[in-house]
């Protein structure tokens, strides 16, 4: 490819593909040619293919009991629920926590527990378990408490959780220490001595396979048939294990493959109310894909939280009642309304600040303000990364009832770990609170000590950047024209290699040398383009996300009839009840 770069400051790399083991591909998998050059050129090996396109329970499902304590977790729980024992819930305000309550719910309903969910308030509680919290579920007679998305680092909280006499079970996911909390059981796969190599899942992920365990040894203890009663049907409830992996943004690799392709053909006709509910409300149909749950679904459940209704989310999930859930959906419709209108004013004033101070000349973009709203600072921080490439913070800063700090989110690109920033930051006392994912976190700081943070975060950032290569390389699956570029063509790879999310996404093509027929502004930032090839013919239509004010999309507009490089990823428009193929930009640059 050119060592010119594009728009976006970036390099394409177009990677040499052996045709000798495409060849070798398509013969033994009976895939597309194009399908099998993608999954060569991405480094898929010839002997995981199977298992990779038509991953099985039976025969890919990793053994949950290689997990740290998971088979011990499992014999208590056991021993537990003969004795009588009562159980609570306590799960994260996101749609990986929501999606985790309501699995572990719908699972301990069927074993005839009635277990209550907490979900703190984001804006109220903030991230992870509190005191309070915990001291109302023993008052109402919790004896096992569950904490699910949360708690791996809660050292001194789950200490005195445990103290009031809780038997407290961790199944978290998020980065952990050399030392664990002060739990009976810390289920997570990111602990240090946990070898068991599942530490792509996500919190539903790990309830899930915590859930498989529990199922096994009550099987074995003869639970079942003492009750009189079925196994739980664990397979029904892979839609929202899928819906919970989707969202949370972990890799689409290896075990989450296999719960997100089950999941997903579970999900298109879904026996949970709520979803059901959910989908009618947003207006969706079938084949439902991972955009429908990253960007249609997974924002509505998550909106509740970001407007002091924590709890819809896992309510929703959890119910079986079809009144109760289609309410539930409205009000969540309703929340992500307001949501979006709040955040495109933080949007605004987020970017605005970024001008006027130069705040992209730094390795972190770092804004703050009183008037952002904590709830959104995760959704601001991503859409500033977007924006300028480089990872972001946002901070919300609170002056009430006394209380005097910033909450704050942070959204990582490639290469920079931010969540180990938050954490190295807590360590060293800077924070109250720190902690997250390699490419998401958030913390709470003193408003005092917000320069010393900002400065220390500008520091760490910049000492990871320099260890790694300063070039932006987008890697391309392929080169298509807009004649080739068929509803089939895209149907084919969907159908094939899909489906995409973290770390295995949708495949990037090329157009080459095309020419720009039409674009204008959609919206406040979105541009839309009809392109063609070169030499003419069929008109496709694309569209430029987020892209005004940007290199990109001034190029687009400005430049109408110049000879384009367009690259992006192919989706099905269906909007006239035809389908079509659209292209989503991701970049350009002239043709040379």
């Amino acid at each position: 490819m050119s060592d010119s770069l594009s728009f976006n400051k970036a390099r394409w790399d177009l990677p040499d593909v052996d045709l000798h083991l495409i060849e070798q591909i398509v013969r033994q998998n009976d895939i597309p040619e194009v399908a099998a050059r993608m999954l060569a050129g991405r480094g898929i090996a010839l002997a995981d293919i199977p298992a990779f396109l038509n991953p099985t329970l039976k025969d890919n499902l990793p053994n949950p009991f290689d997990m740290a304590d998971m088979e011990a977790m499992a014999e208590f729980f056991v021993s537990a629920i003969g004795a009588g024992k009562n159980f609570a819930i306590f799960g994260d305000f996101d749609v990986d926590g929501a999606t985790s309550s309501a699995l572990l719910y719908r699972f301990l309903k069927h074993c005839g527990v009635d277990a209550p969910i907490y979900i703190p308030g984001r804006l109220t509680e903030g991230y992870g378990p509190n005191v309070t919290a915990l001291q109302s579920l023993k008052d109402d007679g919790a004896d096992v408490l569950f904490l699910l998305d949360c708690g791996t680092t809660a050292f001194d909280t789950v200490a005195e959780g445990s103290a009031m006499g809780l038997d407290i079970i961790i199944l978290d996911h998020h980065e952990a220490e050399d030392r664990l909390a002060d739990a009976k059981f810390v289920i997570n796969p990111k602990r240090k001595d946990d070898d068991a190599g599942l530490d792509v899942l996500a919190a539903v992920g790990v309830t899930f396979m915590a859930a498989i365990s529990i199922n096994n040894k009550l099987r074995a203890a003869g639970f079942y048939t003492d009750k009189g009663i079925k196994e739980p049907p664990l397979m029904q409830w892979m839609d929202i294990v899928a819906l919970g992996t989707v969202c949370d943004m972990v890799p689409l690799l290896g075990v989450n493959r296999l719960f997100v392709r089950r999941g997903f053909e579970v999900m298109q006709n879904t026996q949970n109310i709520g979803l059901k509910e959910l989908i009618a409300v947003s207006k969706i149909t079938p084949p439902y894909s991972p955009y429908h749950v990253g960007f249609i679904l997974g924002p509505r459940i998550n909106a509740g939280s970001r407007v002091h209704k924590s709890d819809l989310g896992a309510r929703l999930l959890s119910s079986d009642s079809v009144s109760e859930a289609n309410d539930i959906a409205w009000t969540l419709n309703d929340c992500n309304d307001k949501r979006k209108a709040i955040q495109v004013e933080m949007e605004r004033e987020a970017i605005a600040q970024v001008e006027a101070k130069g705040l992209d000349q730094y390795p972190l973009i770092f804004v703050a303000s009183e008037t952002f709203h904590q709830g959104l600072s995760g959704l601001v921080a991503g859409r500033l990364k977007e924006k300028y490439g480089k990872p972001a913070v946002a901070v919300a800063l609170i002056d009430e009832d006394g209380l005097h700090e910033g909450r704050g989110s942070g959204r990582s690109v490639p290469g920079i770990h931010i969540a180990q920033a938050f954490i190295d930051a807590r360590n060293e006392g800077l924070i109250a609170k720190g902690g997250g994912h390699a490419m998401a976190g958030g913390f709470s700081v003193s408003a005092d000590g917000l320069d010393a943070f900002r400065a220390f975060l500008y520091a760490h950032i910049e000492k990871q950047a320099q260890s790694n290569d300063p070039n932006v390389i987008t890697r391309l699956d392929g080169v298509v024209t807009v004649r080739g570029a068929t509803p089939d063509f895209v149907h084919v790879l969907n159908n094939s290699i899909g489906p995409f999310g973290q770390e295995y996404p949708e495949p990037l093509f090329l157009f080459q040398n095309v020419r720009i027929n039409k674009a204008d502004v959609v919206g406040d930032s979105h541009i839309r383009v009809m392109f063609s090839d070169w030499e003419g013919g069929t008109w496709m239509k694309a569209m430029a996300f987020r892209s005004v004010d940007t290199p990109l999309g001034d190029a687009l507009l400005k430049q109408q009839g110049a000879a384009f490089d367009l690259v992006g990823t192919l989706k099905i428009d269906n909007w006239t009840g035809v389908d079509k193929a659209e292209m989503h930009i991701k970049d350009g640059a002239f043709s040379h």
